[in-house]
C-alpha cells in the first residue's frame, strides 16, 4: 500500500502541478530526469517513494506517537527540498516560472509528504532497514556538497 501511494500521490500531484500550478506552483521539467508522461519525469514518482521510505525509515529509530513521527518527516522532507530547490535550474532538473520558489511550493511539499508519511507509519510492514537512513544521510551530504561546490 505504501508503495503504491507514494508513488502514485506523489507522481500526480507533480503532474495536477505542472499542468495547474496546484500544490506547487508553475514550473516545467527540463530533460536531466529522463522520460516524462504528462510533462512529468517517470523518476519523480520514485524519488518520491524513496525519499518517504528513507524518511520513514529513519524515524523508525525514534520513539515517538506515529503522527509525530508522520509531521517530522514531512519537516525533513521539506529541509531536503530547501536544499535542491536553488539547484535545480543549474541540474536542468526543472525550472520555476519566473525563476522563483513560490511559498507555496514548501507547504504542497508539506502536505503531500505528510500524507506519505502517514501512509508509511501508520501501515504495518517491516520497517527496520539502516541503509535507507544512510541513503537519506548521503542525499543531505550530496545535495549540500553542490550548494557549496557549484558557483
Amino acid at each position: 500500500t505504501f508503495v503504491v501511494v507514494a508513488f502514485v500521490l506523489g507522481y500526480l500531484m507533480e503532474v495536477l502541478s505542472v499542468h495547474t500550478g496546484f500544490p506547487f506552483g508553475h514550473y516545467q521539467y527540463g530533460a536531466a530526469l529522463g522520460s516524462q508522461l504528462f510533462g512529468v519525469p517517470l523518476m519523480i514518482g520514485i524519488n518520491w517513494l524513496l525519499l518517504n521510505y528513507s524518511v520513514g525509515a529513519t524515524l523508525q529509530w525514534i520513539s515517538m506517537p506515529n503522527w509525530l513521527k508522520s509531521i517530522l518527516g514531512a519537516g525533513l522532507l521539506v529541509a531536503l527540498d530547501l536544499l535542491i530547490e536553488p539547484l535545480a535550474g543549474k541540474l536542468d532538473f526543472w525550472y520555476w516560472q519566473e525563476n522563483m520558489v513560490p511559498p507555496q511550493n514548501y507547504l504542497g511539499w508539506f502536505i503531500v509528504s505528510l500524507l506519505i508519511q502517514l501512509c508509511y507509519h501508520y501501515n504495518k510492514f517491516e520497517k527496520t532497514n539502516w541503509v535507507a537512513s544512510i541513503a537519506l544521510g548521503f542525499q543531505f551530504i550530496f545535495f549540500i556538497s553542490l550548494i557549496i561546490l557549484l558557483p
